[in-house]
């Protein structure tokens, strides 16, 4: 059964014309989400399609440095366009970038995000780069969550970083 949804899930959920895995099957709306591909083993990192998918959410979802979930503007979720960049997704960029060998990009991304944090070390969800400031839940542990997980990928330099912020040194 694992092997046909890792099928199913690799025929519908790429989109050939994006050159990346998209928010549904079917869909042309790229979800940042899918940098998850290479995190939790479901694709290697150098997969011609996990590579497509890092440079489609670059290329359609950076915006102020950070990472958007997905297109609010092109979105049938209900919600308002205009969310923030939602914090765990840039994380998950660190890590898919390291792992594609682009250390540089990978570590000033990790420092910027990690000095967003407040006095104690905090995150929230999201994060508005034209107002910066913090937006959605606050504190968000699905956040703190990619942080470790980010510094963890890192190694120790990552955890270095991580504490420091945490200690508001950082």
């Amino acid at each position: 059964m694992r092997d046909e949804i890792h099928a199913t899930v690799c025929e519908k959920g790429f989109n050939p014309q994006k050159n990346a895995f998209v928010q549904s099957f079917g869909s042309d709306q790229l979800d940042a989400s899918c940098l998850l591909i290479p995190l939790i083993g479901f694709l290697p990192h150098d997969d011609p399609r996990v590579l497509g998918t890092t440079a489609a959410v670059e290329r359609e979802l950076l915006r102020g440095g950070f990472v958007l979930r997905y297109s609010t503007a092109d979105s049938s979720d209900g919600l308002p366009p205009g969310e923030g960049a939602f914090l765990a997704c840039s994380f998950w960029l660190v890590e898919n970038w390291h792992m594609q060998g682009r250390e540089a990009d990978a570590q000033a991304l990790f420092e910027r995000l990690v000095a967003l944090s407040n006095d104690v070390g905090l995150l929230s969800e999201e994060y508005d780069p034209a107002l910066q400031r913090f937006t959605g839940n606050f504190p968000q542990a699905f956040t703190h969550t990619a942080l470790i997980g980010c510094a963890m990928t890192l190694g120790q330099n990552g955890l270095t970083h991580a504490r420091e912020a945490a200690d508001g040194r950082g």
